[in-house]
């Protein structure tokens, strides 16, 4: 186990090098220039060259680009070009926010996914079933910015049960916290929950017709035992990918959610910096980004092992 995890670590570095360079050839060719949104509009092109020389944007592209790199290997991800502020710092503050965002909807996710699936598994062919079906088809079908509308209209501003907008640190206020999270959790996790829903009941129809299952039944053991025990195992092995690929999604999905619901995250970050073109605060965000995605297929990797004792990783 622990060479599978050196092994998958070493193949992650070309992978994050391949998406810092392919993020910032793509800025590269993205008409805009940041040293015109900071010296204004009515600056002259003298003080607009000014701002360029100083920010260093004057320098060939090669050049820059091998300039971060060096700064990386040092733990240096550089200073944002808008905030005016080191980007590990900036990143370091909206990353818990948007980890904490992702994780509730994915919460959310399994904690309504997985059930319903199971559920319709079981009674399959019934008005159950076609009620989770339907209802997972609905999840997959509907925009999560129109649904985050939807909410606010509903429960922000009509019934005034939910904030609106806006995130408060769990540190200040726990119960706000859960509260500011509702909604745009729920507009992010509706369209994995479908997803989830569809895979789970397809997975545990298939694991209800295996022998081991109509063993157990014959056996007279309990209902519960032999759904909860023989069945849900071997359905979580691949409910297990699908959840991986959700909360890479989820991660993905926030930067429209961050921005209807104006919650202070990294997804908002990105789309900020992108607008504004501060290329090193893009780069540093992608590449934090990346990371944690491809952690987080190692930790489901990992994970196989633990729930299925036939995986084994590192041998020839």
């Amino acid at each position: 186990m622990t060479e599978f995890i050196i092994r998958r670590l070493l193949i992650a570095l070309p992978v994050l090098f391949l998406v810092s360079l392919i993020s910032a050839s793509i800025m590269e060719m993205v008409p805009g220039d940041p040293a015109m949104m900071i010296a204004g509009q009515n600056a002259t092109d003298l003080e607009i060259a000014a701002v360029r020389e100083q920010l260093g944007l004057n320098r060939p592209f090669i050049e820059r680009l091998g300039g971060w790199y060096i700064d990386l290997a040092h733990g240096d991800l550089g200073n944002s070009i808008l905030l005016n502020r080191p980007v590990s710092q900036a990143i370091a503050e909206r990353v818990p926010v948007t980890l904490a965002l992702a994780g509730f909807a994915l919460f959310l996710t399994v904690a309504i996914g997985l059930p319903c699936g199971m559920i319709a598994a079981v009674r399959a062919n019934t008005w159950v079933d076609q009620a989770v079906l339907t209802f997972a088809l609905i999840g997959v079908s509907v925009p999560n910015f129109w649904l985050s509308l939807m909410l606010i209209v509903l429960f922000g501003v009509m019934l005034d049960w939910l904030p609106a907008g806006g995130y408060i640190a769990y540190a200040d206020d726990p119960v706000g916290w859960v509260r500011s999270l509702i909604l745009p959790g729920f507009s992010l996790a509706l369209l994995q929950v479908g997803l989830l829903a569809r895979i789970a009941r397809a997975t545990m129809l298939e694991v209800l017709q295996q022998d081991y299952v109509r063993t157990a039944r014959a056996k007279g053991m309990p209902v519960w035992s032999v759904y909860g025990k023989h069945a849900l195992k071997n359905v979580m092995v691949p409910v297990i990918t699908v959840i991986g690929i959700s909360f890479g999604l989820l991660l993905s999905g926030s930067v429209v959610i961050e921005t209807v619901y104006s919650i202070p995250g990294m997804g908002r970050l990105l789309a900020n910096a992108v607008f504004g073109r501060d290329y090193p605060l893009i780069q540093g965000g992608l590449l934090v980004t990346a990371t944690v995605l491809v952690l987080l297929n190692l930790v489901v990797d990992v994970l196989y092992a633990v729930i299925d004792p036939r995986v084994k990783y590192g041998q020839r």
